[in-house]
């Protein structure tokens, strides 16, 4: 989609132009209208860098558990820098981090609250991914739970495991009366179980739309100062995966710098998560508590 992207306050840039192109993972972002990252990107950045002489702007529209997207995203656009889109191109900031995701979930929470007041269960949803991705939401809705008032909030998946209905029957076997399906994704679950609360999408249209401006104008700034965020995108997945050692004479080894020739190696461990601001934004018309985790 093509954007006018305006200054993020007064006097800071004067309007500029941009072609912004939505990438999406496995969190299901086609429904905000994005394009899978891979061939289908590639193809509409070259048709967006033909159309126009503005700048092309690629937003990885991820909630904060799909560092694969950022990186896919700024391997094709690296990929399509060499050619024609040198100087033309910028990697935009993701949607939204898993402090971003925090927050809105429990936003959700408080509004299925006061439309249910019985509400005793939160069921927090997605599209089944990866192990680690999977990890990630339950990591957060037990941060939803922990600064939330819900005795429950539980996790389940479309299409993996647990279920929606199976998610659903634990928090009735737990003594929940009523429980709310909030979703941790741009999608809407294939199919809702009966009798549960449908607290519909995570975010409006409208605050889609701001957090999206806001990170474009991010991009564009940075783009003006010679910064097309690729290079930072491609290491987006370093952090996320198996934790690992490296033992004396393992495959890494980290020269200190103590003189030519003096550095040595040693044993470490890496545990492989991504890292995250901590300054979740809220678009406006979107209720915000505070209580972040910080790690």
């Amino acid at each position: 989609m093509a954007a006018a992207v305006a200054p993020e306050r007064p006097g800071r840039a004067p309007e500029s132009a941009a072609t912004v192109i939505l990438a999406g993972g496995h969190e299901g972002a086609a429904a905000a209208g994005a394009v899978s990252a891979g061939r289908p990107l590639a193809e509409a950045v070259r048709r967006a860098l033909a159309a126009s002489p503005d700048p092309v702007c690629v937003v990885p529209m991820t909630l904060g558990r799909d560092p694969g997207l950022i990186a896919d995203c700024a391997r094709a656009l690296r990929w399509l820098g060499r050619d024609e889109g040198r100087g033309r191109l910028a990697l935009a900031p993701p949607f939204a981090t898993v402090d971003h995701l925090t927050a809105w979930l429990r936003t959700a929470a408080l509004k299925a609250v006061r439309e249910a007041p019985g509400t005793s269960a939160v069921l927090v949803t997605a599209p089944a991914a990866g192990p680690f991705e999977d990890a990630d939401l339950f990591r957060v809705a037990r941060l939803v739970r922990q600064y939330g008032h819900h005795r429950w909030v539980e996790v389940a998946f479309d299409g993996g495991d647990p279920d929606l209905a199976e998610g659903v029957e634990r928090c009735r076997r737990l003594g929940a009366g009523h429980v709310a399906l909030i979703r941790a994704a741009f999608a809407a679950p294939a199919e809702l179980p009966a009798g549960v609360l449908d607290t519909g999408p995570l975010l409006s249209q409208a605050a889609l739309a701001q957090v999206v401006r806001a990170r474009v104008q991010e991009a564009l700034h940075r783009l003006s100062h010679g910064q097309d965020g690729i290079t930072e995108g491609l290491d987006a997945e370093h952090g996320h995966g198996y934790a690992h050692t490296h033992g004396p004479g393992g495959d890494h080894g980290h020269p200190h710098g103590e003189g030519e020739g003096q550095g040595h190696e040693h044993g470490h461990r890496h545990r492989h998560r991504p890292e995250h601001p901590h300054a979740p934004e809220h678009p406006h018309g979107q209720g915000h508590t505070h209580g972040h985790s910080h790690h």
